[in-house]
């Protein structure tokens, strides 16, 4: 091998070194990308999942909300109907007693 065809092989060698150390860099900056994408991604699986949670709290709160005017009337119907049967208890007692003191006292 003459000193000629030496000198052709380095300088081929010295391009392809070349070339391929713009490849490396490339890869370097797609590597970091792509990296920050991952991290990019966990993170927003961890904002969705916290923003999922608080969604079904407030659901629960928007249920608990909406059952309180039902509880409301359902708890008032109920005291209206425990007063008019105490009122009904109340003149049947009394109605008992006047017709007992009634008889007592003849």
């Amino acid at each position: 091998m003459t000193d000629e065809e030496i000198a052709v092989k380095l300088t081929v060698l010295e391009q392809e070194t070349k070339s391929a150390k713009h490849r490396l860099d490339d890869l370097e900056v797609q590597n970091q990308a792509i990296q920050d994408l991952a991290l990019s991604v966990k993170e927003l699986t961890i904002n969705m999942t916290r923003m999922m949670e608080e969604q079904e709290k407030q659901g629960k709160d928007i249920d608990a909300l909406k059952a309180e005017p039902a509880k409301r009337w359902k708890d008032s119907t109920k005291a209206i109907f425990n007063a008019v049967l105490g009122a009904i208890g109340t003149a049947i007692g009394g109605g008992l007693l006047y017709v007992i003191a009634r008889s007592i006292i003849k």
